[in-house]
């Protein structure tokens, strides 16, 4: 018998390694079976988690997403809601026995809901054409406050005669006269502002309480029911300062609205504590620097005595959430690539809570995550890593457990590349800067790898060991791929962030290369065979590289900037363009403007380079591609032009977009490999 058990043992262990060895690469449609997990939200009493699991549809090229229960060990974990349709934004009420989200499960249209725990019904409370925002729980557990976009007539200056009855005319002018009339992602702005209401669990018509020209904030239910606090941008010139928000309040009795902060900077992310005496909030004091670390504030609830609490910290603070004694404050920072829990006592003592947040960007490795905290202190948070989008974990007593797997199944039989951390110097002036290899399945040091230089945008922007559908997919098709933060990005402190202000791009390309040459002493890179992309300000980057070394074999350039006068003009936010990043307005520093856009050091590229980019994208329009593809076609330069359809900035409109444009990058550099 003992014989037998040692034969069927040695058969299984043969049998999984066989399994093993039959795994095969990533592939382009796989990124069709990837899931995440996004709000994770912990009941009041830490004894349960509700959560967000999206999932994509390969035959409407649609995301979809549902939400799920489970125990806070993992137990009776199961979906509350099911289907093709997207569930959003789970918020517990405070007696734990309700949920608020928002689902288009009943007829595409975007509506809140409250879902019933003890009986599993779902009541829809508003039918409105428009999306309802975030939602906010009153003390008592009988209402809600959420933001909804109002549609308003603006009269126009434009007397156009009417039309014969019965003609065919073309649609009439739209006139515009505001200075942000679109945006990426959103199209070109209807008329309207969002604004806030509220609404009881009996559902009928939510009550409208703001009808002004502004745009409000989420809303937080003041401890006695009687108020709303929120930020907003309120002043008269906020379409000129765009970032100087404040915190106020609603009085619910006379409508009154009260500022409770006026420093020039942004104020947000109001959050009240326990006993509902003081508020929480996020902001910096406004220089129009390019980075601005973001502290976290609290001040009485009439808005005397702010206290700046994370001065000592250096990184960007967000997210806060009160601990449940009042004593203290849990928010989010990043640091080194990391995403971590942090806590910061009223006495401005700050320790570290949890570590390895993450797994929210699925295409690049941008770290970012998200968290919830029960008033018996436990956490819900979503667990990132190199190898496997966000999933769902639990930490509670010290410990993490991690609850869901969600592509256990697709990884079992796709091997995936290996992620490992390197550190540099900058050949500029010795500044250490963070990177990642990502070395490509069953991967042999002794042989030669084409190479691909990936580069973030922003450019105050963080790359950490996250996974990353476009980045495994180059160690898939056999690159060995390095991505880092340069200087400018965030996560290092605000001198290592702020090192490129009013000089971007420019030493952060000496970073690069300086990246580039450490890999290739590792003596596994082909040199012969190096490639180049990146997207938004990594396009910028990259474009900027090609005009100023021609040791790529090839280039994609994603999305960049070409031309910064052309682009801060025509972005959807010239405001904050022209204010941040540079020392004036394009026709007030043209030499600045011209030094730093790659439009002029065009005439140096030999480097064969795909422009690549959404046709709906406002952030940076796809005329700065075509400048730079006309540019290149004139010099004679190998060049070509990829133009998504119906994508913004992002591209992630539809889960093909960004398959689309991985498998389009990759076609570029392998027609060019190994060419002599």
């Amino acid at each position: 018998m003992k014989k037998l058990t040692l034969l069927f043992a040695f058969l299984i262990a043969a049998f999984s390694s066989l399994l093993a060895q039959q795994k095969s690469n990533l592939e382009l449609k796989d990124i069709f079976d990837l899931e995440y997990v996004t709000n994770p939200s912990i009941s009041p009493d830490g004894t349960k988690v509700v959560y967000v699991r999206n999932f994509k549809d390969i035959m409407t090229d649609r995301d979809y997403s549902n939400l799920w229960i489970t125990n806070i060990d993992g137990t009776q974990n199961r979906p509350l809601t099911q289907g093709n349709h997207n569930d959003v934004g789970p918020v517990w009420s405070h007696d734990g026995t309700k949920i608020a989200y928002r689902s288009n499960h009943q007829d595409e249209k975007m509506k809140l809901f409250v879902l019933y725990l003890d009986t599993k019904e779902s009541v829809a409370l508003t039918n409105s054409a428009n999306a309802p925002g975030s939602v906010s729980w009153s003390y008592d557990n009988q209402q809600l406050a959420f933001t909804q976009f109002v549609p308003k007539s603006k009269k126009s200056l434009l007397n156009i005669p009417s039309k014969p009855e019965g003609a065919t005319w073309n649609e009439a002018p739209i006139f515009i006269d505001e200075m942000n009339y679109r945006g990426d992602g959103a199209g070109y702005y209807k008329d309207g502002n969002q604004e806030i209401f509220t609404i009881g669990l009996a559902g009928g018509t939510a009550k409208q309480w703001t009808s002004d020209d502004f745009d409000y904030g989420s809303p937080q239910w003041a401890k006695d029911g009687k108020s709303l606090i929120f930020s907003a941008n309120l002043h008269e010139n906020h379409e000129l300062e765009p970032g100087n928000s404040e915190i106020y309040q609603l009085d619910l009795t006379s409508g009154a609205i009260k500022a409770l902060t006026s420093r020039f900077g942004p104020d947000s992310g109001p959050v009240l504590s326990p006993d509902g005496t003081q508020i929480a909030f996020t902001g910096f004091d406004d220089s129009y620097q390019g980075y601005q670390v973001t502290n976290l504030y609290v001040m009485n609830r009439d808005g005397s005595g702010v206290k700046n609490l994370t001065a000592d910290l250096d990184r960007d603070a967000g997210n806060p959430q009160w601990e449940a004694n009042g004593k203290g404050i849990y928010f989010q920072y990043d640091e080194f690539g990391d995403t971590k829990i942090g806590h910061v006592a009223l006495t401005g003592k700050i320790r570290t809570v949890v570590e390895g947040l993450g797994g929210l960007d699925l295409g690049r490795p941008y770290n970012a995550g998200d968290y919830s905290v029960s008033t018996n202190t436990k956490f819900a948070f979503t667990l990132g890593g190199a190898d496997h989008p966000a999933d769902l974990a639990v930490w509670s007593d010290g410990e993490i457990k991690r609850i869901t797997a969600l592509n256990d199944d697709v990884f079992s039989y796709r091997n995936l590349g290996k992620v490992e951390e390197i550190w540099w110097e900058s050949s500029f002036d010795g500044l250490k800067i963070q990177g990642w290899i990502v070395t490509p399945p069953n991967f042999d040091p002794s042989k030669k790898y084409p190479f691909i230089l990936e580069i973030h945008g922003g450019p105050f922007a963080m790359y950490g060991p996250a996974f990353s559908y476009e980045v495994q997919e180059y160690a898939a098709a056999g690159y060995v791929v390095l991505y880092s933060n340069p200087r400018g990005s965030t996560g290092y402190g605000q001198e290592f962030g702020n090192s490129i202000h009013h000089d971007y791009p420019n030493h952060d390309y000496a970073d690069l290369m300086s990246g580039v040459d450490a890999v290739i002493e590792k003596g596994y890179v082909d040199t012969e065979n190096l490639f180049v992309t990146g997207g938004s300000g990594g396009g910028l980057l990259t474009a900027w590289i090609v005009g100023k070394t021609d040791r790529f074999k090839a280039a994609v350039v994603a999305k960049p900037v070409i031309n910064w006068s052309t682009h801060v003009l025509y972005a959807d936010n010239p405001a904050f363009f022209t204010k941040y990043w540079f020392p004036g307005n394009p026709w007030e520093e043209p030499e600045n403007y011209a030094k730093r856009s790659p439009i002029t050091f065009v005439g140096n590229v030999k480097t064969p380079t795909m422009l690549l980019t959404g046709e709906k994208d406002y952030r940076t329009p796809i005329a700065e591609s075509e400048q730079f593809y006309a540019a290149l076609k004139l010099l004679e330069v190998e060049t070509a032009m990829v133009r998504i359809p119906n994508a913004s900035h992002g591209l992630v409109n539809r889960p093909s977009m960004l398959m689309s444009k991985t498998a389009s990058i990759l076609s570029w550099f392998n027609h060019y490999r190994d060419q002599k």
